[in-house]
Order: structure tokens, then C-alpha cells, then sequence
């Protein structure tokens, strides 16, 4: 997935300007920047969420963002493990269905859908509040389901924001080990955003943004 001379524009603010970012499968890189720095934006075009005003965004080597609305949510569906930065949970349902949807919405069948669920929420720790409807857990349960929603369909690209925001450092390693098999093991390529230095410290590389462009080192 790539993007090229890509900028966002929302009224008179330029929340992108000119950023170009390449990552391969089975590379885990992360982005990071002050608050307000672009990460979130950047991460948005690359799901096909926000459409560029300028530049493109380029998936399985086809123009992304000159896909139909329709045609890049079905892409982003099958292709695409979206963590939000505060879960985004689907209220109505229990940890364990928010996990599967994905698989259910692909057309798996109930029992595939539990036996690919069920060892996510173990692994995060969560398998105890499974049942629990979102309203009923606490933040770091919400987010820790969150990030099995997006891993249990193994998809080839893996977009988190802040996905340890909410954690403790314990939990946090969870998630951060969940996000490096998936690239390691199963050769997503997994883009983070984060603030925390220990996280950036486990990638391949590091991105930084900075007033919407990509801040490049100074070589001396």
C-alpha cells in the first residue's frame, strides 16, 4: 500500500500536505507527531475512509481513491483491519459478535467465525467478558476487542490508531505482540500510530509527521 503527493485539505486548514509513504507486506511501520500532526488523516486516506483532495493512494497497484464509495467499504472490508482510536464497537452486540462480524459479513459460517474469535479474545485477555455487551467492559477490554475485530480475518493490511491508548503497559504488550505476529507471522503489512516511544521502538521503521508533512531527518 502506498500513497503519493497526498494532501488533505479540510476548509482552510491543511491537515496533509505532500506525503508520500510506502509499506510492504510483512513490514510493521509506525507514524508518530504531536496531536494534530496529520497521523490520524494519513491513516484514514490509506483505508479509503477521507478521499485526498490532491495526490492518490494506491492498493493492490490500482488508484484507490478513485474507487466508488461502494467499491473501496467492500475492498476495506476484506482487505483492511481497521482499530479505531476509541474501538468503535457496535453497542448492540457482545465483544465476541463485534469479533466475528467481520468474518460473518465475508460469509463464514458461525462455527469458523467462534473458532477464529474465540483464540483472539484469550490472547488480549478478554475471553472472560466475551458475552459482555461493549456498554458492560471497561475502555481497555473495548480497545483490546477492538484490535481482535481487526486482526480476525487475517487481512493483508493492518491500520491501528493509538491502539494502546487506553491500556497498561501489561495489556498494552497484548496488543503490541498481536500487531507484530501479524506481520511477522501472517506477512500483513500493520501501519501504527502512536505516542509512545517504546511501541515505535518495535518496528521496522518510523515515520514522523509534523504540521501535516512528513518531518525528514537532517543529515549532518
Amino acid at each position: 500500500m502506498r500513497s503519493e503527493n497526498l494532501s488533505v485539505r479540510f476548509g482552510s486548514t491543511d491537515a496533509l500536505s505532500d506525503v508520500s509513504v510506502s509499506v510492504s507486506a510483512g513490514e510493521f511501520v509506525a507514524v508518530v507527531g504531536a496531536s494534530g500532526s496529520g497521523k490520524s488523516t494519513l491513516l484514514q486516506c490509506l483505508a479509503g475512509i477521507v478521499r485526498p483532495t490532491s495526490g492518490a493512494v494506491f492498493a493492490d497497484g490500482q488508484r484507490m481513491d478513485a474507487w466508488s464509495d461502494r467499491v473501496r467499504s467492500e475492498w476495506r472490508l476484506a482487505n483492511i483491519g481497521l482499530v479505531f482510536q476509541f474501538g468503535d464497537l457496535l453497542p448492540e452486540l457482545s465483544l465476541f459478535d463485534n469479533v466475528r462480524l467481520p468474518l460473518l459479513l465475508a460469509g463464514y459460517d458461525k462455527r469458523e467465525t467462534a473458532q477464529r474469535a474465540r483464540p483472539l479474545l484469550d490472547r488480549l485477555g478478554i475471553a472472560a467478558v466475551a458475552d459482555r455487551r461493549p456498554g458492560q467492559v471497561s475502555g481497555g477490554q473495548l480497545q483490546r476487542a477492538a484490535v481482535a475485530r481487526a486482526l480476525v480475518h487475517s487481512p493483508p493490511v493492518v491500520l491501528a490508531d493509538e491502539p494502546t491508548g487506553a491500556l497498561d503497559t501489561t495489556t498494552g504488550q497484548l496488543v503490541l505482540e498481536a500487531l507484530l505476529d501479524a506481520a511477522r507471522e501472517q506477512g500483513s503489512a500493520v501501519v501504527l500510530v502512536t505516542h509512545e516511544a517504546r511501541l515505535s521502538s518495535f518496528c521496522d521503521r518510523e515515520i514522523t509527521l509534523q504540521d501535516g508533512s512528513i518531518l525528514t531527518p537532517v543529515t549532518l
